[in-house]
């Protein structure tokens, strides 16, 4: 078994080497080589300073490894049942654990069998593609031959709604003393060329929204789907979260946000949403502003990830939460188009 994520610099020494491998990445900034190898470092130089100043308020580093270490060890207990022996194997697409040296210690493992889980709900090449990509890549380069499963996407499995949704319930009723709340269900934002490329993310978070607020069932609820972490000049999803607040703000009504993409907490839930769109509500006269915590060890999330690594045993190929495929046609980066080869 073996689950990953982003990643994210463990130390403040780490930040620039992070940032390069991200932005080095054709799936993150899409032009040919030299150009890219260029852009990646002035890119980097220009984002360090303010990297460094985010990391700091978290203690230096990013807290996801240490997160998602957790969720390997709950994990590993779940789906225990599956085999005579079992293990689970974390990566980072950008930090250490890099891919090489995970699929290294696979490979001393010895497994019969692979299963590839993304700890990202929702697929996209920018996130789960390049990220088995990259695994696939390195099996072949070190020789790894155990045939792989690979679960796609779960965009509205049971495990990660019900742990969603509980969370929310809690935070609408506090929220509900102050008056009426606004349910912002948050997403981190993708450019527009992704999306208009064929990347079906953003169709697979507006499916996660409308299957929330389903599972809710609540009579006129006050909820948006929306978008954080948009920087450059390029043309990024909306509405942005912050413009949500600020909204929010004008209208005089309590806010709930609640990170939809992200099952672990990092800069994105602990800085962003706790710390800086905190004080955009402050400055923009929402009454009460509170933040579900992500899915992290929730025994439903962790119940649902051991069923779709389950489900996902044997399948010779890519599945998702429902089967072969989740996508439309339309969405032609789909991995069940391009099978992440």
């Amino acid at each position: 078994m073996v689950i990953f994520n982003l990643g994210g610099p463990d130390t403040p020494e780490a930040i620039r080497p992070f940032l390069l491998n991200l932005f080095s990445d054709p799936a993150i900034l899409r032009m040919p080589n030299p150009f890219r190898w260029v852009a990646a470092r002035l890119i980097t130089a220009r984002r360090a300073a303010t990297s460094e100043e985010i990391y700091r308020k978290v203690g230096g580093g990013s807290a996801l490894l240490p997160a998602t270490v957790e969720q390997a060890e709950a994990l590993k207990k779940d789906i225990a049942d599956t085999a005579e022996q079992v293990e689970v194997f974390v990566f980072m697409r950008y930090w250490h654990p890099l891919v090489s040296e995970t699929v290294s210690r696979i490979k001393d493992f010895g497994p019969d069998r692979i299963v590839l889980l993304p700890l990202y709900p929702q697929f996209s090449t920018t996130t789960t593609g390049t990220s088995v990509k990259a695994f696939r890549e390195a099996a072949r380069r070190q020789g790894l031959t155990a045939p792989q499963d690979v679960v796609c996407c779960y965009p509205a499995h049971h495990g990660f709604l019900g742990a969603t949704v509980g969370n929310i319930r809690k935070a609408l009723d506090e929220a509900s003393h102050h008056g009426a709340p606004r349910l912002l269900l948050s997403a981190h934002a993708l450019p527009q060329r992704t999306i208009n490329a064929g990347d079906p993310y953003q169709w697979q978070v507006e499916m996660t929204s409308a299957a929330i607020v389903e599972a809710l069932d609540r009579t006129e609820l006050d909820w948006a789907t929306c978008y954080q972490s948009r920087v450059g000049p390029v043309q990024w999803i909306g509405p942005s979260t912050e413009d949500e607040v600020r909204r929010a703000g004008a209208a005089a009504v309590p806010v709930v946000v609640v990170p939809i993409a992200f099952v672990s907490e990092h800069v994105e839930t602990l800085v962003e949403i706790d710390m800086e769109l905190r004080e955009v509500a402050a400055e923009t006269g929402v009454p009460f502003f509170t933040r579900c915590p992500t899915v992290a060890v929730d025994c439903d999330f962790i119940r649902g990830l051991g069923d779709l690594v389950r489900s996902a045993i044997g399948r010779d190929g890519v599945s998702s939460d429902i089967g072969p495929r989740r996508c439309p046609m339309q969405f032609g980066t789909c991995p069940n188009t391009q099978d992440l080869h």
